[in-house]
């Protein structure tokens, strides 16, 4: 179980947990006996209870639509990740902030390239970052809630024609249509980031070619003008 660490009071502490308890499910595991808890704290160097929190919760989605039981979930993930990267064996428990940050990435990668989707508590768990936006954008889903996403130009194009806008320089988000991409024009981008705390991204060449939002003979356009310019 996890959760965030509210009050310190002599020998004793009261942390606020972030799911509610099973008393059912913890007489269980304690045989109806007093449980022992252990308590560990993020001393900022070894994998954090955020970091395993955000993995495990990731892992039960899997578990749940692929009918795995979520340890051999884990296990099935970690043999995966060992054989794509060559990493040693670690544990959960243990490992580096490094190592926990490289395999969230991996596993949130897998489910993207498999179609495994989250629920949307684990969504919201899941850190906003560069890597994710980039991965969203690639898949059409959107970055705050994982539905069916739009490409979205957080740049704004103007009356332009997007045929003669190097989309290189521009800057881009997955939003759904039905809730997140009106909900920016509805109250502005300074509004929705200051809410919600995603950044966009610029694509590369091949990413922009992937999505069809540039073409390589609009890529040689622009080029071919630069170098007129002598930008190039």
């Amino acid at each position: 179980m996890f959760g965030k660490l509210k009050a310190i009071k002599g020998d004793e502490i009261t942390i606020k947990l972030d799911d509610e308890l099973n008393i059912y499910r913890l007489q269980k595991f304690a045989a109806n006996k007093q449980p022992t808890i252990e308590l560990q704290l993020d001393d900022g160097r070894q994998i954090s209870p955020d970091q395993r929190n955000k993995i495990f919760a990731m892992l039960r989605d899997m578990a749940m639509y692929t009918g795995y039981d979520i340890r051999d979930m884990e296990q099935w993930m970690k043999y995966f990740y060992y054989a794509k990267t060559g990493a040693e064996s670690f544990s959960m428990s243990d490992c580096s902030m490094d190592q926990a940050n490289k395999f969230l990435t991996f596993i949130l990668d897998f489910c993207f390239e498999n179609g495994i989707p989250f629920k949307t508590k684990t969504w919201d768990a899941i850190p906003t970052s560069p890597h994710l936006a980039l991965q969203c954008l690639r898949h059409r889903e959107c970055i705050i809630c994982g539905r069916h996403a739009e490409i979205h130009h957080w740049t704004a194009v103007g009356s332009r024609s997007r045929k003669v806008v190097d989309h290189r320089k521009l800057y881009f988000m997955a939003l759904c249509p039905e809730i997140h991409h009106k909900e920016f024009h509805d109250i502005g981008a300074a509004s929705f980031f200051k809410k919600h705390h995603v950044k966009p991204i610029r694509l590369g060449e091949q990413d922009l070619i992937d999505l069809h939002i540039m073409t390589r003979s609009q890529m040689n356009y622009w080029n071919d003008q630069y170098s007129m310019e002598g930008l190039i």
